[in-house]
């Protein structure tokens, strides 16, 4: 496959984790490659991409309360704009994740899934999703 997908996600509100794991299959099964590497990333500085528990919605709900416990939102950052905070959160997250692609789908464990973490929302956010055969 030449080049990469982009997916667009609308997030709802200023803290969120989106499930993105049925547009990353989708993309891996257009592709064609069926052994590989998959990169998931995030095209901002203030939302990351992660692989966490997908099956108790709660964790989503704690991680993004331990994010603001170890990140709070204060008046005290230097960075114009107010949302230090989401940079912080992203840069702690990391912008990407690779993944191996097995017979078609990316290698995940039994509880896991793929997120788009949103650090400042409300916004359109766009992912670039990079299939590589080997």
């Amino acid at each position: 496959m030449d080049g990469y997908t982009t997916v667009n996600i609308e997030t709802g509100s200023s803290q969120q984790l989106v499930d993105i794991t049925s547009q990353v299959r989708s993309a891996i099964g257009s592709s064609g490659v069926r052994d590989g590497i998959c990169v998931v990333f995030s095209m901002h500085t203030t939302a990351g991409i992660t692989v966490n528990e997908n099956a108790d919605p709660d964790v989503r709900t704690d991680m993004i309360a331990g994010m603001e416990r170890a990140f709070p939102e204060r008046d005290d950052y230097r960075h114009a704009e107010g949302n230090s905070h989401s940079h912080l959160r992203t840069s702690c997250v990391g912008p990407s994740v690779s993944l191996i692609v097995s017979d078609g789908e990316p290698l995940l464990g039994t509880w896991q899934g793929i997120y788009l973490c949103e650090f400042d929302g409300p916004r359109r956010r766009t992912v670039a999703i990079k299939v590589c055969g080997l």
